[in-house]
């Protein structure tokens, strides 16, 4: 389907980010996601933070060994801080052995600066160093050897095995004008995070822009939006859940922002709210759980995952 001049893969999909910080409750709450019909468990990426956070491909190769159908997909892999190459070979071991589930969400991060100095990667150039892994990522992907001279990663031809079952998606994230450039010109998607309805279709019109320019607007194109989500019995008392959390997690009021940013209320309230963001050319949610994770997955299966093949 066209939107924006872009060739949008035209499958409406639910995903999570998994929220689960010791081998149980990943083993217990990756196989729920499979379980309940949800269609992509995502996680995040941080060398170090503020708070723990596994790493991300090691996770994700756990939950490819304990699942069997879901997509398997990071929201987003970093990657100024890893060497191309060597991620290279660790997504295309794990779309391997997921049997072709992965999709592989990039960003460039910098919210953290710590980590940035910790595996010594210049935080200044993290635009350019996450622009030419993407490209790296793709030579490596494909058949036969590949090398690469540009202005931060150079080597010689080198064959990295195994390949992956299919090409990994890329989807860019970002939410500046350098990121919807990025994945108009380099990527297979996009993914936004923090963003309202209005913002998204603005992006998408941008991105479209890029594509175009860059020959690449008839290119199967993945959408998709990070929404925070608080599932409560009234719309008013999940924005006042949201509002207090994400005004701690960021230290500002979100009283407005998490109207605009999050999933809120019964399960018919956030269709609604997907729907909106449906006509922008949304077509996959990825939910970031506020309230009960177990819950959400719950009243996902009986309640969304049903409904959500239609609001398009």
């Amino acid at each position: 389907m066209e939107i924006a001049g872009l060739n949008v893969v035209d499958e409406v999909k639910m995903g999570m980010m998994l929220a689960a910080n010791d081998r149980d409750s990943v083993l217990a709450r990756a196989r729920k996601m499979e379980d309940s019909g949800l269609d992509s468990i995502w996680v995040g990426d941080h060398i170090a933070f503020h708070i723990p956070v596994i790493e991300s491909l090691s996770l994700l190769s756990f939950c490819a060994a304990a699942t069997e159908r879901i997509e398997l997909a990071t929201g987003v892999l970093l990657l100024p801080l890893r060497n191309p190459t060597l991620t290279a070979k660790m997504t295309g071991t794990i779309d391997m052995l997921s049997n072709g589930r992965f999709l592989c969400g990039v960003g460039v991060g910098g919210e953290f600066p710590p980590e940035f100095q910790a595996v010594d990667a210049p935080i200044a150039q993290r635009g350019p160093r996450t622009n030419e892994p993407i490209e790296i990522l793709r030579a490596h992907w494909a058949e036969g050897k590949a090398g690469y001279d540009g202005d931060y990663y150079q080597f010689d031809p080198v064959k990295i095995e195994p390949k992956p079952v299919r090409t990994p998606p890329i989807i860019v994230g970002g939410r500046k004008a350098v990121s919807m450039k990025r994945a108009g010109r380099l990527g297979d998607g996009y993914i936004s995070h923090m963003c309202d309805v209005e913002t998204y279709a603005a992006n998408m019109k941008a991105i479209g822009g890029h594509a175009a320019d860059a020959g690449r607007a008839g290119l199967p194109f993945n959408t998709a939006a990070l929404l925070f989500t608080v599932l409560d019995d009234s719309y008013e008392a999940a924005h006042k859940r949201a509002s207090q959390m994400l005004g701690t997690i960021y230290n500002t009021d979100f009283t407005e922002a998490s109207k605009r940013y999050c999933l809120l209320g019964k399960p018919e309230d956030c269709l609604e709210q997907m729907r909106n963001f449906a006509k922008a050319g949304c077509r996959h949610f990825v939910m970031s759980a506020l309230s009960d994770p177990d819950e959400i997955i719950e009243r996902a299966s009986t309640e969304m995952v049903r409904e959500l093949r239609s609001i398009v």
